[in-house]
């Protein structure tokens, strides 16, 4: 499935468009101090640009810095919706298979802050067949659901987060229910079972 549909801008409009609204960017450290690739998932206008024009963003602005030393990665997953945010699974395979096998070797983790059941389940499914590898992504994957647990990874005072994450964050903070921390850190982490415990906060959250 590919949500891309054919974008009302020219190609170089389109980049611009990426960079002015900051999806993508390498900002702060790790707590191991290594360089810190931001994804906004929210912000990414999937109806206004095409796999082509992420693909030549990211290959000119984003992967030349990440192929010289390791690096992770903080994939904001907060609020994103099917119809407006997300490009379809087949423009995602695109995207990925253009990653520089060096920059898909110097991935160190790929955190997934505030993941939806949808995406639980595709990943749990189908990422092992799309983003595996010796240098895959799927290895190297970890849930996160609360900012608090994101700390302990990252520096804190050295990333940008945007204002809703921090509203949502507090929304599950209501929920005593919530399975909070690193999901991939407990035995059998996986699709998610009818035991494990997903809020009506995170049920928003779509793949």
């Amino acid at each position: 499935m590919n949500n891309f549909t054919t974008p009302p801008f020219s190609p170089s409009e389109q980049e611009k468009l990426i960079q002015k609204l900051e999806i993508f960017k390498i900002q702060g450290r790790d707590k191991r101090g290594h360089p810190v690739f931001r994804i906004i998932g929210k912000l990414f206008p999937a109806r206004l640009v095409s796999a082509e024009a992420v693909k030549k963003y990211l290959e000119e602005k984003i992967f030349p810095s990440l192929s010289e030393k390791p690096f992770s990665v903080v994939y904001v997953h907060t609020d994103v919706n099917r119809g407006e945010n997300f490009p379809g699974i087949s423009a995602l395979k695109l995207i990925y298979e253009a990653i520089p096998v060096k920059v898909r070797e110097n991935l160190v983790a790929f955190y997934f802050l505030h993941p939806g059941l949808q995406s639980r389940l595709y990943l749990a499914t189908f990422g092992r067949l799309h983003f595996a590898g010796s240098s895959g992504l799927y290895g190297k994957l970890r849930y996160i659901n609360r900012l608090e647990f994101l700390w302990d990874k990252v520096r804190r005072n050295e990333i940008e987060i945007p204002e809703f994450v921090y509203d949502f964050d507090e929304e599950m903070e209501c929920c005593s229910t919530m399975d909070y921390g690193l999901e991939s850190d407990h035995p059998g982490n996986g699709a998610p079972t009818p035991d494990s415990s997903v809020s009506t906060y995170s049920m928003r959250c779509i793949a």
